[in-house]
């Protein structure tokens, strides 16, 4: 139940700090003293859209906070821990500050929360029927609502809902699935082809370049074997005192030379060591060349197969606008990748279809097993709406909910129509035969049937009653005390009938304070009500047969 609500620089109000109790919560008070503001603070803790509209003439913050108590709901309990928010022994504190940006912040029990979770919350601890929800009677979702409400299909409709977003998700993917399918089918050949001319041609790494230098030396092999060949001539036989010798032979017999007088010169004793250096450097020099010019052959043949290949992997680096082989093997592996995920991807079509099938088959299970508990319950609800209708002076009323077939949708695979006949001739469309007066007795029944079947620990009333006057107001301000007893009511009216069932009364009204309108809400003392009731009745002048007849609805002597 709502405790208490603290409200600071909203619209009109400048600050206000309100308990509120247990029962029936009667809230009055003239045309535009700020009821609806009320009721708007309390929408905006609850979830509702911030701007900086708002904010009150203070340049302050707008700050609206709520303590709600005696919370018992496992379901709650389990939001709550879900979004890391202690419970604190039953009892919630929701706090919305807006800044004068127009953005806000929200907190439960000081946890900063989205204000997404606020709006999530509010659907277990509030409902709140405004002055043009009568709106909803017309309305499909809120009609199968409310028959599921009485009959009690919560576990049933919770897993045909589950059933049918798994069924959706599973179609969707399926769609999209088979849309990629489809194009992966047209592009398949025209992929194969390509894939297949790469794979056919063998890509290495590195090949291009090895290939370069192997035509460089085949297209020069002459000029090298040439060269090779005379550059170990020239190594290998020098004419030298009429006589041919090696360079390697010379340079040793320069050696010994050297070797001889280096007793007599200790200085030369190095150059002989670098002579022989020199010299095994030589014959080495000369078997790499003998060694290199052996190697190299000149083969017409090698050179137009490897220019064949270069060509062949120019043409494929300029097909698939490639700068290297190795771009073309990335290209490759892509197309041979989009070939495997097709044969993958037709798999995995085959098992969503298998599991759209096999979910289609639960879900039509639900829906009728849902639509079969909806059946058995419309009579029973039919009955307990059409007797409430019948209680608030209109006898001879008859209503009805049809249940129809339709298409599986998330409320399941039934529509339903709301019928009224207020004098029991003929029944029709709420839609098109309620008046507005009618309109408001239906909605009481069926949210005094709510209170019955939800665990809704506060329930708000906006002029409910609008349209009825008289007796009927009577009756129905002694219905919604009812509704008090098992949980706590609010009732925003303008009927004195209605105002005098309340436990407690509260009364909103407007001032002028330093030149500016603010308004205000205070509780009732025994003689206030006395006075709001007889206003209620009278007008602004009270005549004693006013309050003579407030005293007389209040049961005061």
């Amino acid at each position: 139940m709502l405790k208490r609500l603290h409200v600071k620089n909203y619209v009109l109000i400048d600050s206000l700090e309100i308990e509120f109790p247990a029962g029936l919560v009667i809230i009055t008070g003239q045309t535009g003293a700020g009821k609806s503001i009320l009721l708007g603070a309390l929408s905006l803790l609850l979830g509702a859209k911030a701007d900086a509209s708002i904010i009150g003439v203070s340049s302050d913050n707008c700050v609206v906070e709520a303590e709600f108590g005696n919370i018992d709901n496992p379901e709650l309990a389990a939001v709550l821990a879900e979004n890391d928010v202690d419970a604190d022994g039953g009892t919630l504190v929701i706090r919305r500050v807006v800044n004068p940006s127009g953005r806000s912040r929200s907190f439960v029990n000081d946890s900063p929360v989205p204000v997404q979770l606020l709006s999530e919350i509010s659907s277990f601890l509030v409902d709140i029927h405004s002055q043009h929800q009568t709106a909803l009677l017309t309305d499909r979702h809120f009609q199968l609502s409310m028959l599921d409400h009485f009959a009690g299909n919560g576990r049933i409709l919770e897993d045909y809902v589950d059933i049918y977003r798994k069924h959706a998700a599973a179609a969707a993917e399926l769609s999209s699935l088979e849309d990629r399918i489809g194009q992966a089918r047209r592009d398949c050949e025209y992929n194969r082809a390509r894939w297949e001319r790469l794979d056919k041609a063998s890509l290495k790494s590195g090949e291009l370049e090895e290939l370069e230098s192997e035509q460089k030396r085949l297209a020069n092999a002459e000029e090298i074997k040439e060269s090779l060949c005379a550059a170990e001539q020239f190594l290998s036989s020098v004419s030298f005192a009429g006589e041919e010798h090696s360079v390697s032979s010379l340079i040793k017999d320069a050696c010994r030379c050297v070797d001889r007088i280096s007793g007599c010169m200790p200085s030369l004793a190095p150059l002989s060591g670098r002579l022989e250096s020199c010299r095994i450097e030589l014959e080495d020099i000369v078997s790499e060349l003998s060694e290199m010019n052996s190697r190299t052959e000149i083969s017409q043949e090698r050179l137009e197969a490897v220019e064949e290949r270069m060509s062949l992997l120019y043409s494929l680096m300029q097909s698939y606008s490639c700068q290297s082989v190795e771009e073309l093997m990335e290209v490759r592996d892509s197309l041979a990748s989009s070939l495997s995920d097709l044969s993958e991807g037709e798999e995995r079509l085959a098992a969503l279809r298998q599991e759209k099938d096999s979910l289609y088959g639960l879900l039509k299970e639900r829906a009728s097993e849902l639509s079969l508990s909806r059946k058995k319950a419309a009579p029973s609800f039919s009955a307990s709406i059409r007797d409430s209708v019948r209680g608030l002076e209109l006898p001879d009323a008859e209503f009805s909910a049809d249940i129809l077939p339709a298409e599986p949708g998330i409320s399941g695979a039934d529509t339903i129509l709301f019928r009224f006949s207020a004098d029991g001739k003929r029944l029709e469309d709420v839609a098109k035969c309620a008046s507005g007066g009618e309109r408001s007795r239906l909605m009481l029944a069926m949210k005094a049937l709510m209170a019955k079947f939800t665990e809704m620990p506060t329930m708000i009333f906006d002029e409910i009653d609008t349209g009825v006057s008289g007796s009927v107001a009577d009756k129905m301000g002694s219905m919604i005390c009812e509704m008090g007893k098992d949980m706590q009511v609010f009732a925003i009216t303008h009927l004195p009938q209605v105002a005098a069932k309340g436990d407690a009364h509260y009364l909103v009204s407007k001032e002028n304070s330093s030149g500016r309108t603010i308004s205000s809400i205070k509780r009732l003392d025994s003689a206030g009500r006395i006075q709001e009731v007889a206003r209620m009745l009278s007008g602004s002048v009270l005549t004693d047969a006013a309050i003579a007849n407030a005293k007389s609805l209040l049961g005061v002597n």
